[in-house]
């Protein structure tokens, strides 16, 4: 199994799609999860309601990573509905063993570009909340116009948001923190929670990777905004 080939876009991608290995544990549960909680990538709005079954508050997370969080935040919080995407096949497979293996009826996962999932599928005001949690922080100046946090994508995704809804950005390079404080300021729908960076709230859990870097004196800030009435 491979990742999908890349999509058609019309904007500067925030992810490279890689030869990832899948293992064979991930590549059954992508087979046999994808069906049941999958959302395939359509340029037409995603019915949000009739996708979970119920009314309930929907969350939406960019980059799930290999989905340890997103099922654990989901699990934690069953009267929220999370939305997550990802593009690469081994963190799909992983995010679909959590789901299965968990039964976690609240959480389903698009595997797409999230620019475009944004923009064609997700309707203005239908989001509670934004998750963008370490996304990649492209470290080299040359690369940091692939980085997702800019002015226009954070507008499109704040048009998404409903009024009194949350944007919560995490990051463990500081230079990208400044920047995605800066973006956010910026955006006049928005405001700080916080008088300037936010501790980090019980809703996000600790990674094990980020409590070592912080054993080790390394940084992480959360930037967290909410939407106006």
């Amino acid at each position: 199994m491979t990742d999908q080939p890349a999509p058609r876009h019309d904007h500067i991608r925030s992810f490279v799609l890689r030869q990832g290995r899948v293992s064979v544990a991930q590549a059954r549960y992508y087979e046999e999860g994808m069906p049941q909680w999958g959302i395939p990538y359509r340029a037409a709005p995603l019915d949000l309601v009739a996708t979970f079954g119920r009314v309930a508050p929907k969350i939406l997370e960019i980059g799930c990573g290999m989905g340890e969080t997103t099922a654990n935040i989901a699990a934690a919080h069953p009267e929220n509905d999370y939305l997550g995407i990802e593009v690469h096949t081994p963190g799909v497979g992983s995010l679909l063993k959590e789901i299965a293996t968990r039964e976690l009826s609240n959480l389903r996962v698009v595997q797409h570009d999230a620019v475009e999932v944004v923009r064609d599928m997700i309707g203005p005001g239908t989001l509670a909340g934004i998750h963008v949690f370490f996304p990649d922080p492209w470290p080299k100046k040359r690369q940091q116009k692939r980085r997702l946090i800019q002015p226009p994508f954070v507008s499109l995704l704040t048009s998404r948001l409903a009024p009194g809804g949350y944007f919560h950005c995490a990051t463990d390079w500081q230079e990208y923190a400044d920047q995605m404080l800066a973006v956010l300021s910026g955006e006049p729908s928005l405001a700080n929670t916080a008088d300037g960076f936010a501790p980090r709230p019980d809703y996000r859990p600790q990674t094990k990777f980020e409590a070592r870097g912080l054993r080790l004196g390394h940084g992480v800030w959360d930037v967290i905004f909410r939407r106006g009435a």
